[in-house]
């Protein structure tokens, strides 16, 4: 017999009914019409509720999914469409998220943020800080090195417009000079505009003052170290402070001597060996001892000997964040280093009192830029780089000894009880 089945007797194939109204909604339905993006080709997009997303990721049916929310926010205007289906996706289902905001306009971000529909007050976390600031205060703490008679002092008295370093570096008969470099340090708390800032200036007498000058830069570079390894213990400590004493050092200024030649084979020593582990600004102190162009071919000459000896100094290139900060940066190290005049007397010139010093031939303003270079100083010093000179402290040279503490024997020291008790006080 033969196996032919009758055509009357042979199952139809199922053809899907077309859903009637594809482009309106049913009057139960949350969903909101869908164009002609959703379901073209007479493919119907499933709901949100049936398609299963595991929490916390979109699964295998992410392109669905996407396409649902995605399509969805943008015929209905919504800002947030793509966010929006996404949190809506994470939470169960894309229909809440879109159906709560189907009221609203906006556009869709290409760079995955979303325009804001209204004000938040992000922005006032800058005031928050700032408030913040001027009541806790900050700290800076600058160092100073060089010959003595060089105005060290003097300059940061000038820069800071008060008695803020210790007496003058010079020395009476009566005194007697160190035979080794001696750290001093004073602290004061200056205020203005209501912003107070707690001042350490550092000073190293009997730094280059004797007649064998070699490893003169090692009770500096100690006591450097000193100061990042009690900071470091302090953050190790099982109960810290609420705010850590800050004693690192974020600027050393040092001072070379108007001589006009080239720098000496002490200064190139100091700058090379101290360079990594603090932020070093080289000035030419007195420089009102010197013709403008003897002033200049000395700048010229010191900045070539700086790189031919592979001396790092602030600001660093390397550290430069984008190209408006080695725009701004390449002005400053062209000026390097900085020819200053100090001076703590003010003088009466065109009717106004100034800051200079009074010579047979006139009087030299330390503010006036065609005078010298202290202004230039101040401003990258104290108005455009402090916070930066302490970042780059904290994130470098400190990050850069912390890393090599740690490496050293496993680590640290165990800290006895009376270290504790110690930094506690």
């Amino acid at each position: 017999m033969s196996d032919i089945v009758p055509p009357e007797v042979r199952p139809k194939p199922a053809v899907p009914a077309k859903p009637p109204n594809v482009g309106a909604p049913s009057p139960s339905s949350p969903f909101p019409p869908q164009g002609p993006g959703v379901g073209a080709g007479g493919i119907v997009a499933a709901p949100p509720s049936a398609i299963p997303v595991p929490i916390g990721s979109h699964g295998p049916s992410h392109p669905v999914g996407h396409s649902v929310g995605h399509s969805v926010g943008h015929n209905v205007g919504h800002s947030g469409g793509h966010a929006g289906g996404h949190a809506g996706g994470l939470a169960g289902g894309h229909a809440p998220a879109h159906s709560a905001g189907h009221g609203h306009g906006g556009s869709h971000s290409s760079g995955g943020g979303s325009t804001l529909l209204g004000y938040i007050g992000i922005d006032t976390i800058i005031e928050q800080m700032r408030k913040k600031t001027m009541k806790t205060g900050f700290d800076f703490n600058i160092m100073v090195v060089g010959p003595s008679g060089l105005g060290k002092s003097t300059l940061v008295n000038t820069l800071f417009k008060s008695q803020v370093s210790r007496k003058s570096a010079g020395w009476s008969r009566d005194e007697k000079i160190p035979k080794t470099v001696e750290i001093k340090s004073v602290s004061h708390v200056i205020e203005e505009g209501g912003v107070k800032m707690k001042l350490t200036v550092v000073d190293t007498p009997g730094f280059g003052d004797q007649i064998n000058n070699d490893n003169c830069w090692e009770p500096i570079s100690k006591y450097i170290n000193e100061q990042f390894e009690k900071f470091l213990k302090e953050e190790v400590n099982i109960t810290r402070k609420k705010r850590i004493p800050d004693t690192r050092v974020h600027c050393c200024l040092y001072f070379i001597p108007p001589t006009g030649h080239s720098l000496r084979q002490l200064d190139v020593e100091f700058m090379k060996r101290l360079s990594h582990s603090v932020n070093i600004i080289p000035v030419i102190a007195k420089s009102d001892t010197m013709t403008v162009e003897e002033r200049q071919e000395f700048k010229q000459r010191v900045r070539k000997e700086l790189e031919m000896n592979g001396i790092e100094f602030y600001p660093q290139k390397e550290f430069d964040d984008d190209i408006e900060d080695k725009s701004d940066n390449d002005k400053i190290r062209e000026m390097m280093p900085f020819a200053v005049v100090g001076s703590d007397k003010e003088y009466q010139v065109n009717g106004k009192r100034v800051l200079g010093r009074k010579t047979p031939w006139g009087i030299i303003e330390v503010e006036n830029p065609n005078h010298c270079e202290f202004a230039q100083l101040r401003d990258f010093l104290i108005r455009s780089h402090l916070q930066d000179l302490k970042e780059v402290t904290h994130n470098i040279h400190y990050e850069t000894y912390r890393a090599k503490r740690l490496n050293d024997n496993g680590g640290l020291h165990p800290i006895t009880s009376n270290d504790t008790q110690e930094s506690n006080l």
